[in-house]
């Protein structure tokens, strides 16, 4: 093939070495407007977070990073969300923002400054210019909304000059910061460690935004009962993932988490992220999906529902099993409960149920027993965990603090019992191979009661069922 092109046509010109460009580039640019909007009380809240902090860490030096989007492919990155103990801490989802916490408490913010039209990276930072990517929020934008002092991130290395070794800093998110201190696995799991063990109490404004995401997320569970009939006309359980995160995506930031759409036989299998399987007639599904708020606090939600508003006998059978097991759980939730007792009420449940369909050929106290535990092959998974800004919220908290403690006000938890009977699991009778049910709710312990957040979802196999049939209307 000829190319008939001159060789002026066929050079290659780049706009950023042409200062014609440059000069027309950098005027006549209107007003832009980077405020941020934050929700009311965020400020306040994060300021508090921070005052606990210091309080548990007096007179220690802290940084910690919002960290930064990873690489999906090549020169493509997944969308960022920042790090969730930077979140609590400041209420800013920067990218590649740096807290620093002096030693007698004061705060300082750092973060890249937006680029003007005067300036390369306005045009030429595909990934960061607002030419690019539009208005990116600026120092004072910041530190309007949050209350906090906001400096220039090429400030942050003599913020920390002489830090080694008295700073704690997390480890691992910010390359910068991990350049700039040098510190030791020991002390960032320490911080983090802290961290997670003064989350576990939420405040009045982070169950407030736990709510939201509950609502949000009842919202897109009755979305996706009323497109069962597309998903069994073909759609599949790919379609009920793409209803769910529709509303996830319009309601808040997104899904809290990967959602689990498991149809069939799929139901058994804990994990079921691939939602690529196919909805048929007959088949239960286990949705096992939370909305995420702008706020970044999740909810955690699964309700196991027939997909033609029915359960068959035996769906109903090991339903009606679970839910006696979450009823018991949600019971055992109280201030001063120890923290394992929601579970033991649960396990103790199915492991009864199960002894007497035949299936376990133990006794209750030894299957509940440290050498025992045969019920497991049917409950791998434990049985419910703290919410909030991740949805297993807290796990670096040390296991005296998490397992071994006793409820508190304020605690926000999944309780979420389930059995998974794989439809190869021959130990089965042939009825119940196939069926996977999970009952998961999120609750805030009061002084005066347990707060069921999620109560607008039935969790009895009459109310589902009906649930459904009024989704399908």
């Amino acid at each position: 093939m000829s190319d008939d092109r001159t060789e002026e046509q066929r050079k290659s010109y780049r706009p950023i070495d042409a200062v014609g460009f440059r000069e027309s580039i950098s005027r006549n640019w209107g007003p832009v407007d980077r405020s941020v909007v934050v929700p009311k009380g965020l400020a306040e809240a994060a300021g508090e977070h921070r005052r606990r902090l210091t309080e548990a860490l007096p007179g220690r030096r802290i940084a910690l990073g919002a960290g930064r989007a990873p690489v999906r492919s090549n020169d493509t990155d997944f969308g960022f969300r920042a790090d969730s103990d930077f979140v609590w801490l400041t209420g800013c989802q920067a990218e590649g923002a740096v807290l620093v916490i002096s030693g007698d408490g004061d705060s300082t913010l750092y973060l890249r400054e937006t680029a003007g039209p005067d300036e390369v990276d306005f045009f030429a930072n595909a990934r960061d210019g607002e030419l690019w990517i539009g208005p990116v929020p600026g120092l004072k934008d910041w530190s309007d909304a949050l209350q906090i002092p906001c400096r220039p991130i090429e400030e942050l290395p003599s913020a920390v000059r002489g830090a080694v070794p008295f700073m704690l800093a997390t480890y691992g998110v910010e390359p910068m910061l991990d350049a700039l201190v040098q510190t030791s696995p020991t002390d960032g799991n320490a911080l983090r460690q802290t961290l997670a063990e003064l989350r576990r109490i939420k405040d009045d404004w982070e169950i407030d935004q736990l709510r939201e995401a509950v609502a949000a997320s009842v919202l897109a569970f009755a979305d996706v009962a009323r497109e069962l009939p597309e998903a069994v006309r073909g759609g599949g359980e790919r379609w009920l993932q793409g209803t769910f995160d529709r509303r996830a995506r319009t309601a808040g930031n997104g899904p809290g988490y990967a959602s689990i759409v498991a149809a069939g036989n799929h139901a058994p299998v804990l994990h079921w992220v691939r939602n690529d399987g196919a909805v048929r007639e007959g088949d239960v599904i286990l949705l096992d999906a939370g909305v995420e708020t702008r706020t970044l606090y999740t909810a955690d939600v699964t309700r196991t529902f027939p997909v033609t508003g029915e359960f068959s006998p035996a769906q109903r059978q090991v339903h009606d099993l679970v839910h006696a097991a979450h009823v018991a759980a949600l019971d055992a939730v109280r201030p001063g409960a120890p923290y394992r007792a929601f579970q033991y009420e649960a396990m103790r449940v199915l492991v009864d149920g199960l002894r007497d369909w035949g299936v376990l050929d133990v006794s209750l106290d030894e299957a509940l027993g440290p050498d025992g535990q045969q019920h497991r092959r049917y409950v791998v998974c434990g049985l419910g965990h703290y919410i909030g800004l991740d949805v297993h919220d807290c796990d670096a908290a040390r296991p005296e603090t998490y397992f071994a403690a006793d409820l508190e006000v304020g605690m926000a938890m999944a309780v979420e019992p389930g059995l998974y009977f794989h439809p190869n699991d021959e130990t089965l009778p042939p009825e119940l191979r196939g069926i996977g049910v999970r009952i998961e709710d999120n609750v805030v312990v009061h002084a005066d009661r347990t707060e069921i957040l999620t109560a607008d979802l039935p969790i009895t196999t009459d109310g589902l069922e009906q649930w459904v049939r009024t989704q399908l209307r």
